[in-house]
Protein backbone atom coordinates (compact mmCIF):
# COMPACT_ATOMS: atom_id res chain seq x y z
CA UNK A 1 0.00 0.00 0.00
CA UNK A 2 2.90 2.10 0.58
CA UNK A 3 4.60 1.61 -2.40
CA UNK A 4 1.17 2.59 -4.45
CA UNK A 5 0.68 5.70 -2.56
CA UNK A 6 3.86 6.69 -3.32
CA UNK A 7 3.11 6.64 -6.90
CA UNK A 8 -0.16 8.85 -6.58
CA UNK A 9 0.66 12.60 -8.39
CA UNK A 10 0.18 14.06 -5.30
CA UNK A 11 1.28 13.90 -2.01
CA UNK A 12 -0.83 11.60 0.64
CA UNK A 13 -1.49 14.36 2.74
CA UNK A 14 -5.04 12.69 4.00
CA UNK A 15 -5.87 12.77 7.56
CA UNK A 16 -9.02 10.56 7.48
CA UNK A 17 -9.56 7.32 6.11
CA UNK A 18 -11.74 3.87 6.27
CA UNK A 19 -10.59 0.32 5.39
CA UNK A 20 -12.12 -2.84 6.19
CA UNK A 21 -11.65 -7.04 5.78
CA UNK A 22 -14.06 -9.30 6.18
CA UNK A 23 -16.32 -12.30 6.20
CA UNK A 24 -18.24 -12.49 2.41
CA UNK A 25 -22.23 -12.87 2.59
CA UNK A 26 -22.62 -11.78 -0.81
CA UNK A 27 -20.76 -12.58 -3.80
CA UNK A 28 -17.00 -13.90 -4.73
CA UNK A 29 -13.73 -12.53 -2.94
CA UNK A 30 -12.62 -9.61 -5.90
CA UNK A 31 -11.91 -6.07 -6.35
CA UNK A 32 -15.48 -4.86 -7.27
CA UNK A 33 -17.14 -6.62 -4.53
CA UNK A 34 -14.23 -5.56 -2.20
CA UNK A 35 -14.80 -2.54 0.55
CA UNK A 36 -14.80 0.16 0.65
CA UNK A 37 -17.89 1.11 -2.02
CA UNK A 38 -18.29 4.33 -3.47
CA UNK A 39 -21.25 6.18 -4.91
CA UNK A 40 -21.42 9.62 -6.06
CA UNK A 41 -19.70 11.22 -3.26
CA UNK A 42 -20.33 8.70 -0.44
CA UNK A 43 -18.09 5.70 0.08
CA UNK A 44 -18.67 3.06 2.87
CA UNK A 45 -17.78 0.07 4.40
CA UNK A 46 -20.12 -2.26 6.14
CA UNK A 47 -19.93 -5.15 8.96
CA UNK A 48 -22.84 -6.95 8.82
CA UNK A 49 -25.61 -8.27 6.84
CA UNK A 50 -28.59 -6.36 5.22
CA UNK A 51 -31.51 -8.58 4.90
CA UNK A 52 -33.84 -6.52 2.57
CA UNK A 53 -30.99 -5.69 -0.13
CA UNK A 54 -33.05 -7.36 -2.70
CA UNK A 55 -36.20 -5.06 -2.51
CA UNK A 56 -34.06 -1.88 -2.00
CA UNK A 57 -31.45 -2.30 -4.68
CA UNK A 58 -35.22 -2.99 -7.28
CA UNK A 59 -36.31 0.25 -5.47
CA UNK A 60 -32.62 1.81 -6.54
CA UNK A 61 -32.45 0.63 -10.07
CA UNK A 62 -35.88 1.81 -10.46
CA UNK A 63 -34.57 5.41 -9.92
CA UNK A 64 -31.97 4.76 -12.30
CA UNK A 65 -29.29 3.79 -9.90
CA UNK A 66 -26.46 1.39 -11.41
CA UNK A 67 -24.19 -1.46 -9.15
CA UNK A 68 -20.69 -2.72 -9.47
CA UNK A 69 -20.93 -4.94 -7.40
CA UNK A 70 -22.65 -8.26 -6.05
CA UNK A 71 -22.97 -7.33 -2.56
CA UNK A 72 -25.43 -6.13 0.17
CA UNK A 73 -23.05 -3.07 1.68
CA UNK A 74 -23.38 -1.20 -2.68
CA UNK A 75 -26.89 -0.96 -1.53
CA UNK A 76 -26.15 1.22 1.56
CA UNK A 77 -23.63 3.66 -0.31
CA UNK A 78 -26.19 3.77 -3.43
CA UNK A 79 -29.08 4.53 -0.64
CA UNK A 80 -27.07 7.23 0.71
CA UNK A 81 -26.05 9.16 -2.55
CA UNK A 82 -29.35 8.96 -3.69
CA UNK A 83 -30.80 10.95 -0.83
CA UNK A 84 -28.37 13.46 -0.95
CA UNK A 85 -28.82 13.80 -4.71
CA UNK A 86 -32.59 14.87 -3.48
CA UNK A 87 -31.04 17.42 -1.45
CA UNK A 88 -30.53 15.97 1.66
CA UNK A 89 -27.38 16.62 4.47
CA UNK A 90 -25.47 13.34 4.75
CA UNK A 91 -27.22 13.42 8.81
CA UNK A 92 -30.63 13.60 7.05
CA UNK A 93 -29.87 10.42 4.42
CA UNK A 94 -28.32 8.15 7.00
CA UNK A 95 -31.04 8.70 9.02
CA UNK A 96 -33.71 8.16 6.44
CA UNK A 97 -31.54 5.20 4.99
CA UNK A 98 -31.47 3.38 8.28
CA UNK A 99 -34.96 3.92 8.66
CA UNK A 100 -35.19 1.47 5.57
CA UNK A 101 -32.03 -0.93 6.14
CA UNK A 102 -33.46 -4.14 8.16
CA UNK A 103 -30.53 -6.30 9.28
CA UNK A 104 -27.51 -5.97 11.24
CA UNK A 105 -24.50 -3.15 10.39
CA UNK A 106 -21.76 -0.91 11.34
CA UNK A 107 -21.29 1.61 8.92
CA UNK A 108 -18.54 3.98 8.76
CA UNK A 109 -19.37 6.71 5.93
CA UNK A 110 -16.74 9.44 4.62
CA UNK A 111 -18.20 12.23 2.21
CA UNK A 112 -15.91 13.27 -0.49
CA UNK A 113 -17.17 16.95 -0.06
CA UNK A 114 -16.28 17.17 3.56
CA UNK A 115 -13.88 14.49 4.29
CA UNK A 116 -12.62 15.66 7.71
CA UNK A 117 -15.00 13.10 9.24
CA UNK A 118 -16.46 9.84 9.13
CA UNK A 119 -20.03 9.05 10.16
CA UNK A 120 -20.87 5.53 12.45
CA UNK A 121 -24.11 4.20 12.78
CA UNK A 122 -24.57 0.89 14.53
CA UNK A 123 -27.34 -1.59 14.74
CA UNK A 124 -26.52 -5.64 16.30
CA UNK A 125 -23.10 -5.32 15.22
CA UNK A 126 -20.32 -4.49 17.26
CA UNK A 127 -18.26 -1.37 16.76
CA UNK A 128 -15.97 1.06 19.64
CA UNK A 129 -14.00 4.37 19.35
CA UNK A 130 -10.60 5.18 20.73
CA UNK A 131 -9.67 8.10 22.09
CA UNK A 132 -6.15 9.11 21.42
CA UNK A 133 -4.26 11.98 21.49
CA UNK A 134 -5.44 14.13 18.51
CA UNK A 135 -6.51 11.34 16.93
CA UNK A 136 -9.40 9.01 16.99
CA UNK A 137 -9.89 5.45 16.51
CA UNK A 138 -12.63 3.41 14.80
CA UNK A 139 -12.99 -0.33 15.18
CA UNK A 140 -15.24 -3.45 15.39
CA UNK A 141 -13.69 -4.76 18.20
CA UNK A 142 -11.07 -3.73 21.49
CA UNK A 143 -7.89 -5.52 20.19
CA UNK A 144 -7.59 -4.04 16.56
CA UNK A 145 -6.85 -0.63 18.83
CA UNK A 146 -5.13 -1.05 22.05
CA UNK A 147 -1.24 -0.74 20.54
CA UNK A 148 -2.58 2.79 19.77
CA UNK A 149 -5.04 3.57 22.98
CA UNK A 150 -6.59 2.46 26.35
CA UNK A 151 -9.67 4.75 26.08
CA UNK A 152 -12.62 3.16 24.27
CA UNK A 153 -15.95 4.17 23.39
CA UNK A 154 -18.33 1.33 23.20
CA UNK A 155 -21.33 2.26 21.03
CA UNK A 156 -25.06 0.58 21.16
CA UNK A 157 -27.82 0.11 18.81
CA UNK A 158 -29.48 2.71 17.51
CA UNK A 159 -26.38 5.11 17.85
CA UNK A 160 -24.94 7.29 15.18
CA UNK A 161 -21.68 9.05 15.82
CA UNK A 162 -19.51 12.07 13.97
CA UNK A 163 -16.29 11.68 13.90
CA UNK A 164 -12.95 13.40 13.56
CA UNK A 165 -9.76 13.63 14.51
CA UNK A 166 -10.53 16.14 17.17
CA UNK A 167 -13.04 14.05 18.82
CA UNK A 168 -16.78 12.68 18.47
CA UNK A 169 -20.49 13.30 19.02
CA UNK A 170 -22.85 10.37 19.62
CA UNK A 171 -26.22 10.54 18.73
CA UNK A 172 -29.25 8.11 19.90
CA UNK A 173 -33.05 8.78 18.59
CA UNK A 174 -31.51 12.18 16.94
CA UNK A 175 -30.74 13.24 20.51
CA UNK A 176 -27.16 13.87 21.34
CA UNK A 177 -26.06 11.92 24.17
CA UNK A 178 -23.06 10.60 26.45
CA UNK A 179 -21.47 7.00 26.28
CA UNK A 180 -19.31 6.26 28.76
CA UNK A 181 -15.27 6.31 28.38
CA UNK A 182 -13.79 2.86 29.45
CA UNK A 183 -10.11 2.61 30.42
CA UNK A 184 -8.86 -0.85 29.24
CA UNK A 185 -6.37 -2.54 31.46
CA UNK A 186 -6.05 -5.59 29.66
CA UNK A 187 -3.03 -7.12 27.59
CA UNK A 188 -3.44 -7.46 23.95
CA UNK A 189 -3.46 -11.18 24.21
CA UNK A 190 -6.24 -10.70 26.86
CA UNK A 191 -8.04 -8.19 24.99
CA UNK A 192 -7.94 -11.25 21.98
CA UNK A 193 -9.80 -13.57 24.39
CA UNK A 194 -12.02 -11.10 25.46
CA UNK A 195 -10.91 -10.83 29.09
CA UNK A 196 -11.45 -14.96 29.11
CA UNK A 197 -8.77 -17.36 30.49
CA UNK A 198 -8.76 -18.98 27.41
CA UNK A 199 -9.77 -18.84 23.67
CA UNK A 200 -12.03 -21.83 24.10
CA UNK A 201 -14.33 -20.20 26.76
CA UNK A 202 -14.59 -17.32 24.82
CA UNK A 203 -15.51 -19.21 21.81
CA UNK A 204 -18.46 -21.20 23.80
CA UNK A 205 -19.67 -17.57 24.73
CA UNK A 206 -18.73 -16.67 21.06
CA UNK A 207 -21.59 -19.20 19.82
CA UNK A 208 -24.75 -16.43 20.72
CA UNK A 209 -23.25 -13.97 17.93
CA UNK A 210 -22.04 -16.65 15.23
CA UNK A 211 -25.13 -18.41 15.59
CA UNK A 212 -27.19 -15.19 14.67
CA UNK A 213 -24.21 -13.84 12.24
CA UNK A 214 -24.71 -17.53 10.49
CA UNK A 215 -28.62 -17.73 9.87
CA UNK A 216 -28.51 -13.70 9.31
CA UNK A 217 -29.53 -12.97 6.00
CA UNK A 218 -30.51 -16.19 5.00
CA UNK A 219 -33.79 -16.24 6.22
CA UNK A 220 -37.34 -14.01 5.79
CA UNK A 221 -40.10 -14.38 8.37
CA UNK A 222 -42.39 -12.38 6.73
CA UNK A 223 -42.72 -14.61 4.27
CA UNK A 224 -40.90 -17.59 5.78
CA UNK A 225 -38.49 -19.28 3.84
CA UNK A 226 -34.72 -20.26 3.78
CA UNK A 227 -32.69 -18.27 1.18
CA UNK A 228 -29.00 -19.45 0.23
CA UNK A 229 -28.17 -17.69 -3.02
CA UNK A 230 -24.46 -19.50 -3.23
CA UNK A 231 -26.27 -22.26 -3.80
CA UNK A 232 -26.06 -22.15 -7.48
CA UNK A 233 -27.38 -25.88 -8.46
CA UNK A 234 -30.58 -25.09 -10.80
CA UNK A 235 -33.86 -26.15 -9.27
CA UNK A 236 -34.06 -29.31 -11.73
CA UNK A 237 -30.58 -30.59 -10.44
CA UNK A 238 -32.04 -30.63 -6.91
CA UNK A 239 -35.08 -32.02 -7.15
CA UNK A 240 -33.43 -34.92 -9.27
CA UNK A 241 -30.89 -35.69 -6.61
CA UNK A 242 -31.32 -39.04 -5.06
CA UNK A 243 -28.18 -39.55 -3.18
CA UNK A 244 -25.78 -36.97 -0.59
CA UNK A 245 -23.14 -37.76 1.25
CA UNK A 246 -21.27 -35.78 4.17
CA UNK A 247 -17.98 -36.39 3.96
CA UNK A 248 -15.57 -34.48 7.29
CA UNK A 249 -13.21 -35.24 9.77
CA UNK A 250 -13.01 -35.00 13.67
CA UNK A 251 -15.82 -32.50 15.30
CA UNK A 252 -17.31 -31.76 11.38
CA UNK A 253 -17.80 -35.48 11.41
CA UNK A 254 -20.03 -35.16 14.27
CA UNK A 255 -21.87 -32.33 12.91
CA UNK A 256 -22.57 -34.34 9.64
CA UNK A 257 -23.99 -37.35 11.57
CA UNK A 258 -26.45 -34.45 12.58
CA UNK A 259 -27.24 -33.12 9.47
CA UNK A 260 -28.20 -36.53 8.36
CA UNK A 261 -31.58 -36.09 10.79
CA UNK A 262 -31.75 -32.73 9.29
CA UNK A 263 -31.67 -33.81 5.57
CA UNK A 264 -33.36 -36.90 5.62
CA UNK A 265 -36.42 -35.44 7.62
CA UNK A 266 -37.06 -31.82 5.82
CA UNK A 267 -35.57 -32.98 2.35
CA UNK A 268 -36.91 -36.87 1.74
CA UNK A 269 -33.46 -37.93 0.46
CA UNK A 270 -31.01 -40.52 1.47
CA UNK A 271 -28.01 -39.70 3.35
CA UNK A 272 -25.09 -41.21 4.11
CA UNK A 273 -21.91 -39.88 6.32
CA UNK A 274 -18.24 -40.90 5.57
CA UNK A 275 -14.96 -40.09 7.21
CA UNK A 276 -13.40 -38.55 4.95
CA UNK A 277 -10.08 -40.19 5.49
CA UNK A 278 -11.87 -43.59 4.60
CA UNK A 279 -13.76 -42.34 1.50
CA UNK A 280 -10.83 -41.35 -0.39
CA UNK A 281 -9.63 -44.79 -0.69
CA UNK A 282 -13.25 -46.49 -1.53
CA UNK A 283 -15.02 -46.57 -5.00
CA UNK A 284 -17.96 -45.01 -3.89
CA UNK A 285 -20.86 -45.40 -5.96
CA UNK A 286 -22.01 -42.18 -7.22
CA UNK A 287 -23.63 -40.32 -10.49
CA UNK A 288 -24.72 -37.37 -11.64
CA UNK A 289 -27.45 -37.20 -9.12
CA UNK A 290 -25.59 -37.54 -5.95
CA UNK A 291 -24.61 -34.49 -4.16
CA UNK A 292 -21.25 -35.12 -2.23
CA UNK A 293 -21.28 -32.01 0.57
CA UNK A 294 -17.40 -31.48 2.17
CA UNK A 295 -17.54 -30.37 5.85
CA UNK A 296 -14.56 -28.31 7.20
CA UNK A 297 -13.88 -25.42 9.48
CA UNK A 298 -10.42 -24.18 7.94
CA UNK A 299 -10.98 -25.58 4.62
CA UNK A 300 -7.47 -26.81 4.23
CA UNK A 301 -7.95 -30.78 5.68
CA UNK A 302 -5.96 -32.49 4.05
CA UNK A 303 -8.37 -35.94 3.83
CA UNK A 304 -11.76 -33.81 2.93
CA UNK A 305 -10.38 -32.06 0.12
CA UNK A 306 -8.73 -35.43 -0.96
CA UNK A 307 -12.41 -37.20 -0.92
CA UNK A 308 -14.45 -34.39 -2.21
CA UNK A 309 -11.78 -34.31 -5.52
CA UNK A 310 -12.33 -38.21 -5.84
CA UNK A 311 -16.55 -37.15 -5.55
CA UNK A 312 -16.02 -35.10 -8.29
CA UNK A 313 -14.02 -37.41 -9.80
CA UNK A 314 -16.71 -39.78 -10.19
CA UNK A 315 -19.34 -37.41 -11.34
CA UNK A 316 -20.62 -36.31 -8.32
CA UNK A 317 -22.04 -32.85 -7.73
CA UNK A 318 -20.45 -31.19 -5.12
CA UNK A 319 -20.91 -28.48 -1.94
CA UNK A 320 -18.90 -27.54 0.76
CA UNK A 321 -19.87 -26.05 3.98
CA UNK A 322 -17.11 -24.29 5.56
CA UNK A 323 -15.02 -21.01 7.64
CA UNK A 324 -12.60 -19.90 6.15
CA UNK A 325 -12.60 -17.14 2.55
CA UNK A 326 -11.14 -18.69 -0.40
CA UNK A 327 -9.89 -21.98 1.50
CA UNK A 328 -8.62 -24.85 -0.77
CA UNK A 329 -11.85 -26.95 -0.44
CA UNK A 330 -14.03 -24.13 -1.42
CA UNK A 331 -11.60 -23.86 -4.47
CA UNK A 332 -12.31 -27.30 -5.23
CA UNK A 333 -16.02 -27.51 -5.35
CA UNK A 334 -19.86 -26.44 -7.14
CA UNK A 335 -21.17 -24.21 -4.62
CA UNK A 336 -20.03 -23.05 -1.25
CA UNK A 337 -22.22 -22.36 1.84
CA UNK A 338 -20.13 -20.26 4.40
CA UNK A 339 -20.85 -20.24 8.25
CA UNK A 340 -19.72 -17.26 10.09
CA UNK A 341 -18.34 -18.54 12.83
CA UNK A 342 -15.42 -15.85 12.73
CA UNK A 343 -11.61 -16.85 13.65
CA UNK A 344 -11.57 -19.88 15.95
CA UNK A 345 -8.23 -20.06 17.79
CA UNK A 346 -8.79 -22.28 20.02
CA UNK A 347 -7.77 -26.36 18.49
CA UNK A 348 -11.04 -27.70 20.58
CA UNK A 349 -13.58 -26.61 17.95
CA UNK A 350 -16.74 -25.21 19.57
CA UNK A 351 -18.31 -22.43 17.63
CA UNK A 352 -17.01 -23.86 14.85
CA UNK A 353 -19.24 -26.84 15.25
CA UNK A 354 -22.89 -25.63 16.03
CA UNK A 355 -22.21 -22.81 13.31
CA UNK A 356 -21.76 -25.82 10.37
CA UNK A 357 -25.12 -27.62 12.21
CA UNK A 358 -26.69 -23.88 11.89
CA UNK A 359 -25.58 -23.88 7.90
CA UNK A 360 -26.29 -27.64 7.40
CA UNK A 361 -29.98 -26.94 9.11
CA UNK A 362 -30.66 -24.15 6.86
CA UNK A 363 -29.24 -26.16 3.53
CA UNK A 364 -31.72 -29.33 4.45
CA UNK A 365 -34.87 -26.72 4.62
CA UNK A 366 -33.99 -24.67 1.56
CA UNK A 367 -33.97 -28.32 0.24
CA UNK A 368 -37.14 -29.74 1.58
CA UNK A 369 -38.42 -26.34 0.01
CA UNK A 370 -36.66 -27.12 -3.49
CA UNK A 371 -38.06 -30.65 -3.78
CA UNK A 372 -41.74 -29.63 -2.21
CA UNK A 373 -41.24 -32.00 0.61
CA UNK A 374 -41.10 -29.48 3.15
CA UNK A 375 -44.59 -27.81 3.29
CA UNK A 376 -44.46 -25.57 6.23
CA UNK A 377 -41.27 -23.81 7.24
CA UNK A 378 -42.30 -20.80 9.55
CA UNK A 379 -41.94 -22.74 12.37
CA UNK A 380 -38.24 -24.04 12.01
CA UNK A 381 -37.87 -20.12 11.03
CA UNK A 382 -39.28 -19.28 14.24
CA UNK A 383 -37.08 -21.43 16.74
CA UNK A 384 -33.98 -20.74 14.79
CA UNK A 385 -34.52 -17.12 15.70
CA UNK A 386 -34.42 -18.30 19.33
CA UNK A 387 -31.15 -20.04 18.63
CA UNK A 388 -29.03 -16.81 19.93
CA UNK A 389 -30.82 -16.28 23.05
CA UNK A 390 -30.80 -19.90 23.93
CA UNK A 391 -27.15 -19.77 23.48
CA UNK A 392 -26.88 -16.84 26.15
CA UNK A 393 -29.04 -18.68 28.53
CA UNK A 394 -27.02 -21.95 28.31
CA UNK A 395 -23.84 -20.57 28.84
CA UNK A 396 -24.73 -18.82 32.27
CA UNK A 397 -25.14 -22.79 33.49
CA UNK A 398 -20.72 -22.28 33.76
CA UNK A 399 -20.23 -22.12 37.54
CA UNK A 400 -22.21 -25.40 38.14
CA UNK A 401 -20.46 -26.86 35.32
CA UNK A 402 -17.83 -25.77 36.78
CA UNK A 403 -18.59 -27.37 40.25
CA UNK A 404 -19.24 -30.89 38.86
CA UNK A 405 -15.83 -30.93 36.17
CA UNK A 406 -14.01 -30.66 40.18
CA UNK A 407 -15.68 -33.67 41.26
CA UNK A 408 -15.41 -35.48 38.68
CA UNK A 409 -11.94 -34.32 37.43
CA UNK A 410 -9.85 -37.46 38.52
CA UNK A 411 -11.83 -39.79 36.60
CA UNK A 412 -9.84 -42.49 34.41
CA UNK A 413 -12.72 -42.77 31.87
CA UNK A 414 -16.34 -41.59 31.25
CA UNK A 415 -18.99 -42.78 29.36
CA UNK A 416 -20.75 -40.52 26.71
CA UNK A 417 -24.57 -41.93 25.89
CA UNK A 418 -27.35 -40.37 23.80
CA UNK A 419 -30.30 -42.08 21.36
CA UNK A 420 -30.95 -41.09 17.75
CA UNK A 421 -30.07 -37.31 16.85
CA UNK A 422 -28.72 -36.91 20.76
CA UNK A 423 -26.04 -39.97 19.76
CA UNK A 424 -23.51 -37.58 17.52
CA UNK A 425 -23.78 -34.91 20.03
CA UNK A 426 -22.55 -37.67 23.22
CA UNK A 427 -19.82 -38.64 20.56
CA UNK A 428 -19.09 -34.62 19.98
CA UNK A 429 -18.77 -34.31 24.20
CA UNK A 430 -16.80 -37.10 24.33
CA UNK A 431 -14.16 -36.05 21.41
CA UNK A 432 -14.02 -32.56 23.42
CA UNK A 433 -12.86 -34.49 26.88
CA UNK A 434 -10.17 -36.58 25.76
CA UNK A 435 -8.93 -33.80 23.49
CA UNK A 436 -8.05 -31.16 26.55
CA UNK A 437 -8.28 -32.79 29.19
CA UNK A 438 -6.51 -36.08 28.32
CA UNK A 439 -8.91 -38.21 30.16
CA UNK A 440 -10.41 -41.29 28.08
CA UNK A 441 -13.85 -41.04 26.66
CA UNK A 442 -16.07 -43.12 24.67
CA UNK A 443 -19.46 -42.16 22.83
CA UNK A 444 -21.87 -44.75 22.59
CA UNK A 445 -25.59 -44.95 21.59
CA UNK A 446 -27.66 -45.72 24.78
CA UNK A 447 -29.36 -48.64 22.90
CA UNK A 448 -26.40 -50.45 22.22
CA UNK A 449 -25.20 -50.54 25.67
CA UNK A 450 -25.78 -54.39 26.61
CA UNK A 451 -23.99 -54.97 23.48
CA UNK A 452 -20.39 -53.91 25.47
CA UNK A 453 -20.43 -51.26 27.42
CA UNK A 454 -22.37 -52.00 30.33
CA UNK A 455 -18.92 -54.36 31.07
CA UNK A 456 -17.02 -51.13 31.93
CA UNK A 457 -19.60 -49.66 34.42
CA UNK A 458 -18.89 -49.73 38.13
CA UNK A 459 -18.49 -46.95 41.14
CA UNK A 460 -15.90 -44.90 39.49
CA UNK A 461 -17.41 -44.17 35.65
CA UNK A 462 -18.90 -41.07 35.67
CA UNK A 463 -21.75 -41.56 32.79
CA UNK A 464 -23.24 -38.50 30.93
CA UNK A 465 -26.27 -38.86 28.79
CA UNK A 466 -27.83 -36.21 26.42
CA UNK A 467 -31.57 -36.65 26.77
CA UNK A 468 -34.07 -34.83 24.49
CA UNK A 469 -37.71 -33.76 25.49
CA UNK A 470 -39.38 -34.21 22.08
CA UNK A 471 -37.45 -37.13 21.44
CA UNK A 472 -39.55 -40.77 21.25
CA UNK A 473 -36.58 -42.54 22.93
CA UNK A 474 -36.51 -40.37 26.48
CA UNK A 475 -38.65 -43.38 27.74
CA UNK A 476 -36.12 -45.84 26.49
CA UNK A 477 -32.90 -43.56 27.44
CA UNK A 478 -34.12 -43.55 30.98
CA UNK A 479 -34.60 -47.27 30.60
CA UNK A 480 -31.05 -47.61 29.94
CA UNK A 481 -30.05 -45.58 32.81
CA UNK A 482 -31.52 -47.56 35.30
CA UNK A 483 -29.26 -50.30 33.98
CA UNK A 484 -26.17 -47.89 34.67
CA UNK A 485 -27.56 -46.54 38.19
CA UNK A 486 -28.09 -50.47 39.27
CA UNK A 487 -23.99 -51.20 38.49
CA UNK A 488 -23.19 -48.14 39.98
CA UNK A 489 -22.37 -45.97 37.54
CA UNK A 490 -22.73 -41.96 38.32
CA UNK A 491 -24.69 -40.33 35.86
CA UNK A 492 -25.03 -36.90 34.97
CA UNK A 493 -27.89 -35.94 32.69
CA UNK A 494 -28.30 -33.25 29.97
CA UNK A 495 -31.28 -32.22 29.24
CA UNK A 496 -33.99 -29.65 27.86
CA UNK A 497 -36.42 -31.93 30.26
CA UNK A 498 -37.62 -29.96 32.95
CA UNK A 499 -38.40 -31.51 36.31
CA UNK A 500 -38.44 -34.60 35.19
CA UNK A 501 -38.66 -37.05 38.88
CA UNK A 502 -37.81 -40.12 37.54
CA UNK A 503 -34.51 -38.72 35.80
CA UNK A 504 -33.54 -37.11 38.87
CA UNK A 505 -34.28 -39.91 40.79
CA UNK A 506 -32.04 -41.91 38.79
CA UNK A 507 -28.83 -39.16 38.00
CA UNK A 508 -26.55 -37.78 40.65
CA UNK A 509 -26.92 -34.43 38.51
CA UNK A 510 -29.31 -33.48 35.85
CA UNK A 511 -28.41 -29.86 34.20
CA UNK A 512 -31.38 -28.51 32.10
CA UNK A 513 -30.83 -26.20 29.13
CA UNK A 514 -33.37 -24.50 27.58
CA UNK A 515 -36.20 -26.05 24.63
CA UNK A 516 -36.21 -24.54 21.49
CA UNK A 517 -37.36 -27.59 19.33
CA UNK A 518 -36.80 -31.54 18.34
CA UNK A 519 -33.79 -30.30 15.61
CA UNK A 520 -32.53 -27.30 17.37
CA UNK A 521 -32.27 -28.79 21.00
CA UNK A 522 -29.05 -30.96 20.32
CA UNK A 523 -27.04 -27.34 19.51
CA UNK A 524 -28.09 -26.47 22.86
CA UNK A 525 -27.42 -29.44 24.47
CA UNK A 526 -23.83 -29.36 23.47
CA UNK A 527 -22.99 -26.23 25.41
CA UNK A 528 -22.76 -28.24 28.78
CA UNK A 529 -20.42 -30.57 27.06
CA UNK A 530 -18.18 -27.76 25.97
CA UNK A 531 -18.34 -26.57 29.46
CA UNK A 532 -17.75 -29.35 31.17
CA UNK A 533 -14.81 -30.48 28.88
CA UNK A 534 -13.46 -27.02 29.29
CA UNK A 535 -13.26 -27.26 33.13
CA UNK A 536 -12.30 -30.33 33.76
CA UNK A 537 -9.58 -29.57 31.70
CA UNK A 538 -8.85 -26.37 33.84
CA UNK A 539 -8.66 -28.19 37.36
CA UNK A 540 -6.58 -30.50 35.71
CA UNK A 541 -4.14 -28.07 34.39
CA UNK A 542 -4.02 -28.98 30.89
CA UNK A 543 -3.24 -26.92 28.24
CA UNK A 544 -6.92 -25.82 27.09
CA UNK A 545 -6.32 -23.94 24.06
CA UNK A 546 -3.36 -26.02 22.83
CA UNK A 547 -3.09 -30.02 23.86
CA UNK A 548 -0.79 -32.20 23.20
CA UNK A 549 -0.20 -33.75 19.65
CA UNK A 550 -3.18 -31.61 17.96
CA UNK A 551 -3.19 -29.27 15.28
CA UNK A 552 -5.89 -26.73 14.11
CA UNK A 553 -6.18 -27.75 10.52
CA UNK A 554 -5.05 -30.95 9.38
CA UNK A 555 -3.42 -30.07 6.67
CA UNK A 556 -1.59 -33.95 6.17
CA UNK A 557 -2.58 -36.95 5.77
Amino acid sequence: LKDELKQLDRPALASCGIGHTRWATHGKPSENNAHPHTAGRISLIHNGIIENYAELKIMLEKQGCTFQSETDTEIAAQLLNYYMEQGQSLEEALKTAIEEIRGSYAFLILDHKDPERIMVAKNATPIVLGIGEGEMFIASDIPAILNHTRQVVVLEDGDVAEVTAAGYTVYHDNKQTDRDVQTITWDPVTAQKGGFKHFMLKEIHDQSTAARDTFRGRIERDTPGVYLPEITFDDETLQNLDRIVLLACGTAWHACLTAQYYLEEFAGIPVSVDYASEFRYRTPVLNERSLVIAVSQSGETADTLAAVSHAASLGAKTMAVCNVLGSSIPRKVDAVVYTHAGPEISVASTKAFTTQLITLYLFALFLGEKRDVLKEVDPHIEALVSLPAAFKETVLLGERVEELARQYSSARDFLYLGRGICFPIALEGALKLKEISYIHAEGYPAGEMKHGPIALIDEQMPVVVVLQKSDVLFEKTLSNLMEVSSRGGRIIAITDTSGHKELQRVSEHVIEVPFLSASLSPMILTVPLQLLAYYVAVHNGTDVDLPRNLAKSVTVE
